[in-house]
């Protein structure tokens, strides 16, 4: 029951406001249901890809998707998001549990807190370095590849500043950009065999009424308040995430040393 109400709010939340999935979710799998850190990266990815293809027809069929934009975020972001998931696989097979929740801990709190960054409000900006943005989506990729967070607000964030389009277009666009990122990461987690099934479904079966919810309520919700909170609330996790996992850590050079010290006084007996 638990895990459907999570699943609920979280979706909830992407539904609302278009962020929040990998942010909300991992740290959630990580901390609550606990999962191992590559595990928990690969359910979200999944989680977070079936939610954004229930959200991804409103904004389809409402014309808030700029397929030129679109197309330019996925050149750069692609090969980022490759190198970010082979070089999570890499160090959860080395057991650095602690040092990969601590990264991710980071990037969630990073990635989230750049929902209060302000918008360059400078039409000429735009026109001239819009040529960048595959450049700039390619550390999204990275990020999201390695997190499965960092598509919402950072990619929401890129085209604000990035190109001429409004608001609704840019959540719209970012939206089913967010979704090929997640198709494609959750294609390769299944190849990893690093996908919960059973939490998955639990966490489905409240996120997909609470993903629909959110879309139908997002006209009515002041949307940039709700993003602050969400962003705030997204943070603090991937903080909790970063002292959890320096906790952990600490617990195991505590124990490495005790465990050497051990050895070295059996060794001094005669």
């Amino acid at each position: 029951m638990m895990h459907l109400v999570l699943g609920f709010v979280i979706a909830l939340a992407v539904g609302l406001t278009g962020i929040g999935g990998g942010s909300f979710t991992v740290p959630a799998l990580l901390l609550i249901v606990g999962l191992p850190a590559g595990e928990a990266v690969g359910t979200a990815f999944v989680f977070a890809g079936v939610l954004r293809l229930v959200a991804a027809p409103f904004y389809v069929f409402s014309r808030h998707v700029h397929s030129r934009y679109f197309r330019l975020l996925l050149t750069g972001a692609i090969p980022g998001l490759v190198l970010g998931m082979y070089a999570l696989e890499v160090l959860a097979k080395n057991q650095s549990s602690p040092a990969v929740i601590i990264i991710l801990g980071v990037l969630l709190a990073v990635s989230s807190s750049v929902t209060f960054v302000p918008r360059v409000q400078n039409p000429s900006f735009v026109g001239k370095n819009s040529h960048w943005l595959p450049w700039l989506a390619f550390p999204i990729g990275v990020e999201s590849g390695f997190s499965s967070a960092g598509a919402g607000a950072l990619g929401t964030v890129l085209l604000l500043n990035y190109s001429e389009m409004p608001p609704a277009q840019v959540v719209g666009t970012d939206l089913v950009f967010g979704l090929v990122l997640a198709l494609i990461g959750s294609a390769v987690h299944w190849s990893f065999g690093s996908v919960s099934t059973a939490i998955l479904l639990q966490f489905l079966a409240g996120g997909i009424p609470g993903v629909l919810l959110g879309c139908v309520l997002a006209k009515r919700v002041p949307a940039q308040r709700l993003k602050a909170v969400v962003a705030v609330i997204a943070i603090c996790a991937g903080l909790q995430l970063v002292w959890s996992g320096v906790r952990s850590l600490n617990s195991k050079n505590v124990s490495r040393t005790v465990r050497l010290a051990a050895g070295a006084s059996r060794s001094e007996r005669p």
